[in-house]
C-alpha cells in the first residue's frame, strides 16, 4: 500500500512539474532576419495565428512614403475567404491616436491650446474634485495624466448606448469620478481621456466627432475603406469578429458596439488604409501632395512624456496617443488596440523608415500584452533583429485550465456524498471531534467562501462586466463556480452536522 501511495504520489509530482515548466516557458525560435523579402514576416505572423488560434489577419508594410508589402492571412468569416488589404477592421484604441491627431490639427489651426483647462471647452466638466476638474488640461488628457482611472474606462466599454449624444452622456457621468491624485503627476492609461477629447472636438469644430474624423484625416489621407458605423462598414466587407472561449475562437458578428467610446477606440479600418495613415506619421504629416499636420506637430505627437509603470514593468513613455519605446537599441513608436472580437497593432520604426500594421479579427485572451508581443515581433523582424521571446503563452493553458475548477467542485460534492453514505465501514466522521472539525468542516470551506468572495468582489467592483467583456470564459466560471461554492458550503456543513448528530450503530 505504501510503495502504490509513493509511486502515485511521485507521478502527481511528476505530472505537475511538467505541466509548470508547459505553462510558464518562454518561446523563442531563432529566425534569419537578412532576407530581404517579407516572407520572414508573413511566415511569423503564420506561426503566431496558428499559436494564438486568431482566424485572420491583414498586413501592411511601408517603407518610406510607399506601400511595399499587403498581405492577407486566414480567413476574414467563418466559410469565407482570406482578409483583403481593404477589408475593415476594428483597429481598438489604435483611434487614439487618430483622435489625438484632430486634436493637434485644431490645436494648429489656432482654435485651442494644448494647456487650456478642459473647462475652457467644456464648461460644465467636472470630475468629483472641483480643483482637479479646474486643473486638468488639453495636453493632459492627450499625455494621459489627468489621473482618470484605468479599470473605470474598461468597464464603462459595457455601456451599449447608441443614442447619438452618448459621448456627451459619458462624458457627464464623469461628474462623481474620483481622482487620487493632481494632473500631471503620472500615467494613467484610460479610456475616459479620449472620450473627453473627442467630445471637445466636437464642440471645438462644430462638427460630430465622426464627421470631422471622416472630412479631416479619413478624407484627405485617401482612406476609402475606413469608417466611423459599423453597418457602414458591414456593407463594405466588415470582417467578422471572434470571441475567444477557453483560448477557442467563436464568430461574433453582432457584437455591439459602445458609441460613448467611438473616439477611444471604436474606429474601423483596413491594412491598406492605415499605410496611408503611417505614411503620414512618418514623413512629418505629408501624404502625397497633402499636409495633414505640421512636422512639428507629428513629433509633438510621438515623443514620450512619461513612463506608464504597471508594477516593476514599463510600458514605454506615453506621448500623443503613441507608445514611445526601445528594442534593442531602436527606437519604436507604436500603439495597439483591442476590442472583445478584433485587436492591432501599429508601429514606426522613424530610423529605419518603415513602418508596420497589423490587424486581426479576435482578441486573444482578452489581454492587449497578447496582441503587442506579435506586433513587436513583427516590428523586430522589419529592423533586422530578433523577435523577442514569448513570455505569455502561459495564459492560453491558464484560460483552457479554467474549465477544471467547476470539474473539481463536481469531484469534491461526489467526494462528500461518499463518506456521507449509510453503512461505509470506516468513514471519515468517526474519528475525533477535532479532526472532524478541522478536516471535514473548516478546511474545505476555505476554496468555497473564497471562491463565493471572489465573485461577491466582481460584482461590486464592476469587474464582472469588464471580464464578460473581455474574458467571457473566465467570468462564466467565476460566476458559476463562485454561485455553486456559496450554496455549497453551507449545504455541506448542514449535511456533516446532521451526520455527527446520528448515533452510531
Amino acid at each position: 500500500m505504501k510503495t502504490r501511495k509513493l509511486l502515485v504520489g511521485s507521478l502527481a509530482v511528476g505530472a505537475g512539474l511538467t505541466l509548470t515548466r508547459k505553462l510558464f516557458r518562454t518561446t523563442s525560435t531563432l529566425i534569419s532576419v537578412n532576407d530581404n523579402s517579407y516572407d520572414v514576416i508573413d511566415a511569423y505572423i503564420k506561426a503566431q495565428m496558428q499559436r494564438l488560434h486568431i482566424p485572420g489577419a491583414s498586413l501592411a508594410i511601408i517603407e518610406g512614403d510607399k506601400i511595399v508589402h499587403l498581405r492577407g492571412f486566414g480567413k476574414a468569416r467563418p466559410g469565407g475567404e482570406a482578409p483583403t488589404p481593404q477589408t475593415p477592421f476594428f483597429i481598438g484604441s489604435i483611434t487614439k491616436s487618430i483622435t489625438a491627431l484632430a486634436v493637434m490639427q485644431l490645436v494648429e489651426a489656432g482654435k485651442i491650446g494644448l494647456d487650456a483647462p478642459v473647462q475652457s471647452c467644456l464648461p460644465w466638466f467636472r470630475v468629483a474634485d472641483p480643483q482637479i476638474s479646474a486643473e486638468m488640461t488639453i495636453r493632459h488628457l492627450l499625455n494621459q495624466t489627468s489621473g482618470m482611472p484605468f479599470l473605470l474606462s474598461e468597464i464603462a466599454l459595457a455601456d451599449f448606448d447608441d443614442r447619438p449624444d452618448a459621448i456627451e452622456r459619458q462624458v457627464q457621468a464623469l461628474s462623481t469620478l474620483k481622482i487620487n491624485r493632481p494632473a500631471g503627476s503620472e500615467v494613467e492609461y484610460s479610456n475616459f481621456n479620449y472620450n473627453v477629447l473627442g467630445l471637445i472636438v466636437e464642440r471645438v469644430s462644430g462638427e460630430s466627432y465622426a464627421d470631422y474624423v471622416q472630412n479631416h484625416i479619413f478624407g484627405p489621407l485617401e482612406m476609402r475603406h475606413s469608417y466611423t458605423s459599423k453597418p457602414d462598414a458591414r456593407k463594405d466587407g466588415l470582417a467578422v469578429g471572434y470571441r475567444q472561449w477557453f483560448s477557442l475562437p467563436l464568430p461574433v458578428p453582432n457584437w455591439p458596439v459602445p458609441h460613448g467610446s467611438l473616439p477611444s477606440g471604436q474606429l474601423i479600418s483596413c491594412a491598406e488604409d492605415m499605410a496611408h495613415y503611417l505614411i503620414a506619421h512618418l514623413n512629418g504629416g505629408r501624404y502625397g501632395d497633402g499636409q495633414i499636420l505640421s512636422g512639428a506637430g507629428i513629433e509633438e505627437m510621438h515623443r514620450g512624456v512619461k513612463e506608464l509603470k504597471m508594477g516593476k514593468l514599463s510600458g514605454g513613455y506615453y506621448g500623443m496617443g503613441w507608445f514611445d519605446t526601445n528594442m534593442g537599441g531602436t527606437e519604436i513608436i507604436s500603439h495597439g488596440g483591442n476590442v472583445p472580437d478584433f485587436s492591432a497593432y501599429m508601429a514606426l520604426l522613424p530610423e529605419h523608415k518603415k513602418g508596420v500594421i497589423l490587424l486581426f479579427n479576435a482578441d486573444p485572451c482578452g489581454l492587449p500584452f497578447i496582441t503587442d508581443e506579435v506586433g513587436t515581433g513583427a516590428a523586430a523582424l522589419l529592423a533586422r533583429q530578433q523577435p523577442p521571446p514569448i513570455q505569455l503563452d502561459f495564459i492560453q493553458w491558464i484560460m483552457r485550465l479554467l474549465l477544471l475548477i467547476p470539474i473539481l467542485q463536481i469531484a469534491g460534492v461526489l467526494s462528500t456524498l461518499r463518506k456521507l453514505r449509510p453503512g461505509r465501514n470506516d468513514p471519515p466522521l468517526r474519528r475525533t471531534r477535532n479532526l472532524i472539525w478541522q478536516g471535514q468542516l473548516l478546511l474545505p470551506l476555505i476554496p468555497n467562501l473564497s471562491l463565493a468572495a471572489l465573485l461577491a468582489y466582481l460584482r461590486s467592483s464592476g469587474l464582472i462586466r469588464f471580464l464578460n467583456l473581455f474574458m467571457p470564459d473566465l467570468a462564466w466560471v467565476a460566476r458559476l463556480s463562485g454561485t455553486f461554492a456559496g450554496i455549497w458550503a453551507f449545504l455541506r456543513t448542514g449535511l456533516i452536522l446532521q451526520a455527527l448528530r446520528k448515533p452510531r450503530a
